[in-house]
């Protein structure tokens, strides 16, 4: 099996490390012929209209798209979780997302990169507490009914959900000393 990382934006260099740490190939993503190779995604963080420019600027929004739509397993940390929810609260009227995960969120919904914290969250089926980053991190306000929420922030908000092989999280897991939430997306790409 081999993972890719979409490589336009973001810590991508970060999420492949976790994934050689895991014993996970990985390859990173820039064009579309880069997607024949791998058998599921991660959409890192960044910034999400400036991500769905560089999508559509590499033509690979719809190849990514028809491969999501298509059932390739797919995790979203930060941006990427806005890019796969199917609605955007705040977003810009010219971007786009891909519409696979049932949220609705709120872009930079915990506050500008001032506000950026960190977290231990219980996560459901890990033992240990998860260390999470959160970055200018998008606020989940709606959440789909067959979607699992895994885990919830200090107040009870969703922070990371899953439905089948879409794994969604509004914080860093690349960015923590833990395993945790990429252990949790690589063996859900068993399908």
């Amino acid at each position: 099996m081999t993972i890719g990382v979409l490589a336009l934006q973001g810590a991508f260099r970060a999420h492949r490390h976790k994934l050689d740490e895991l014993g996970v190939d990985s390859a990173e993503i820039r064009l579309p012929e880069h997607l024949d190779d791998v058998d599921a995604l991660i959409v890192p963080g960044g910034e999400s209209t400036t991500m769905s420019m560089l999508l559509e600027s590499s033509g690979l929004f719809d190849p990514v798209a028809e491969r999501l739509t298509a059932g390739m397993p797919v995790f979203g940390t930060c941006a990427g979780l806005i890019l796969l929810s199917k609605s955007i609260e705040d977003g810009r009227a010219d971007q786009r997302n891909f519409g696979v995960l049932d949220v609705t969120v709120k872009r930079n919904g915990y506050g500008r990169q001032v506000a950026s914290f960190e977290d231990e969250l219980t996560v459901c089926g890990v033992d240990e507490p998860v260390h999470a980053v959160f970055i200018r991190a998008p606020q989940i306000v709606h959440v789909g009914d067959a979607l699992e929420v895994l885990a919830s922030d200090h107040r009870g908000d969703p922070v990371l959900v899953r439905h089948g092989h879409i794994l969604g999280c509004c914080f860093h897991p690349e960015l923590s000393e833990d395993h945790a939430i990429h252990r949790l997306f690589v063996e859900s790409t068993a399908y």
